[in-house]
This record gives C-alpha cells, sequence and structure tokens, in this order.
C-alpha cells in the first residue's frame, strides 16, 4: 500500500522553518525527515507535522494532548519519539519556533548521549 504524500503539506511545512539554518528535507518510507544540517528533529507522515520530543519536554506535548507517531511493523505496534505539532505552529510564527527549538534541543540531547556520536 503506498501512503499518500502531499507536496503543497511539505512545501508549507518547510515555508513556516524557514528560518531554520541548514533546513533541509529528505524522503523517507512514504514520508518525509526534516534535517537541521545533519540533525533530524522532525518528520512529516500522511501530512501530520511530528516533532522529536524526551523526557525534558514530553510533558509539553501531553499537556496539548498531542499523539505520538506511531506504526506496525511485524504485527506489532511501535512508538516513536515524535508526537503530534500543535496546530498553533501553522497559524503563529513565533509558535513554529518554540515548538522547533523543543525538537531540535530534544535531538540534541539524544545525540550527546548516542555512543554514535
Amino acid at each position: 500500500m503506498t501512503m499518500m504524500r502531499h507536496p503543497e503539506f511539505l512545501e508549507h511545512v518547510v515555508e513556516q522553518m524557514s528560518f531554520i539554518r541548514g533546513l533541509h528535507v529528505r524522503a523517507m518510507f512514504g514520508g518525509y525527515s526534516v534535517y537541521q544540517d545533519d540533525l533530524i528533529f522532525a518528520i512529516i507522515v500522511k501530512d501530520v507535522l511530528y516533532l522529536k520530543t524526551d523526557a525534558v519536554v514530553q510533558r509539553d506535548f501531553d499537556e496539548k494532548g498531542l499523539q505520538p507517531f506511531t506504526y506496525v511493523a511485524q504485527g506489532k505496534s511501535v512508538t516513536m519519539q515524535y508526537f503530534e505539532a500543535p496546530p498553533e505552529v501553522f497559524e503563529e510564527p513565533n509558535s513554529m519556533r518554540d515548538w522547533v527549538e523543543k525538537a531540535l534541543c530534544a535531538s540534541i540531547r539524544q545525540r550527546s548521549h548516542s555512543p554514535n556520536k
């Protein structure tokens, strides 16, 4: 089954994130991964923007009732540390900046704790 990808949504996200230096996007598994230089901090799947989380910022996502990205692999549900972006990021530029900063910081913290850094 092929997942639909809509370039209009991707273009809108990229436009909203134009303040990020080194922003680029790569196609992946029917969606997209969003990077600052070589640091992935967001994914787009089925026209939903998901931002990287960790224990430090998880509460912010939970308080807004945002859902994680999940998929099924080998009959099991897998939940990733990427949560839906709140709707206001598309309406308020400062909100996009704030939430992207949280995601970037989560990615930086994860990389600094990774044995392959």
